[in-house]
């Protein structure tokens, strides 16, 4: 088993890459709307929505567990609509020395998207598991925050 790892997936959405980006990078503290059971908040503790270099703090449910993680906007790049998060704190934290999201909205032909999402960490131990239940929290997170940007559009 290795201590560092990386891990990805490709998913579609049916919201437009810009939108998501925008909502991912700009206004996390949106999400508690659009998946109350999952996100219960999230909290600006350094800097501004939208700016990377900023703290942030997630209050979540993960495997029925109320955690906290919080992260530095490493990087926003519009052009690719990627935002990059590295975990600086928090449950993730307990498990892993560095862990850090990138997630990517890419425009598909005839409407929608794909989202890219990566995770790059490295474990405290061999003995600690691979977080394949994070990743799909957050698949499942995007699918969430697509529908609510779908219901808004049809608004």
């Amino acid at each position: 088993m290795t201590i560092h790892g990386k891990m990805g997936i490709d998913f579609e959405i049916k919201a437009p890459a810009n939108k998501f980006h925008d909502l991912i990078s700009c206004r996390p503290h949106h999400i508690s709307n659009m998946s109350a059971e999952k996100i219960q908040g999230v909290e600006m503790h350094d800097g501004d929505w939208g700016k990377a270099g900023s703290v942030i703090c997630w209050s979540y449910t993960h495997d029925g567990e109320a955690k906290v993680a919080k992260e530095v906007i490493e990087a926003i790049d519009n052009e690719k609509n990627s935002t990059t998060f590295r975990v600086i704190e928090g449950d993730v934290m307990k498990l892993y020395k560095n862990f850090v999201f990138v997630v990517q909205a890419t425009s598909r032909e005839g409407g929608g998207s794909i989202i890219h999402l990566t995770l790059e960490y490295e474990k405290l131990s061999e003995e600690v598991t691979e977080p394949y239940s994070l990743l799909q929290f957050v698949v499942h997170l995007s699918k969430d925050i697509d529908l609510h940007l779908m219901e808004q559009a049809q608004a």
